[in-house]
């Protein structure tokens, strides 16, 4: 049985894949094409009844709120699309969770980039200026 243990994990890659085409495809919902929604990863369960599907949602407060809201109503929609697209049995129930990591990563880039800008003009170097000295350990003189 190594091939199912596998499954799930082939399965929640086409899932990625089938929601990411229709959200950018399909969907109408001004709501979702209002905020920048893109699928960061899925999670299936062992027995592929349910779907955590994660998105990153780029925008102000509102846009994200509003994008959330119809994430949540475009979820059973979504349902027996996905499972006629990857032609399972049982279309897993869909949920949606929003994934921080994206903006948290952005954020973190704007913070190093504003402490190099602070240095940079406060004159301090961004580098030391030293250069490793060599040891003596390589020459033995046997």
């Amino acid at each position: 049985m190594a091939g199912n243990e596998r499954r799930p994990d082939r399965v929640a890659a086409a899932i990625r894949e089938e929601v990411a085409r229709v959200l950018s495809r399909d969907v109408q919902d001004p709501r979702i094409t209002g905020a920048f929604v893109t699928v960061t990863s899925v999670e299936v369960s062992r027995d592929l009844r349910t779907a955590k599907i994660f998105v990153s949602i780029l925008g102000d407060e509102d846009a994200k709120r509003l994008a959330r809201e119809g994430l949540h109503d475009l979820a059973p929609q979504l349902r027996g699309p996905v499972g006629r697209a990857l032609r399972l049995r049982a279309a897993p129930e869909i949920f949606f969770k929003v994934d921080e990591s994206i903006a948290y990563a952005a954020r973190i880039e704007t913070l190093l980039a504003q402490i190099k800008t602070s240095e940079t003009s406060d004159g301090v170097a961004e580098t030391s200026g030293e250069t490793p000295v060599a040891g003596d350990d390589d020459d033995r003189g046997d």
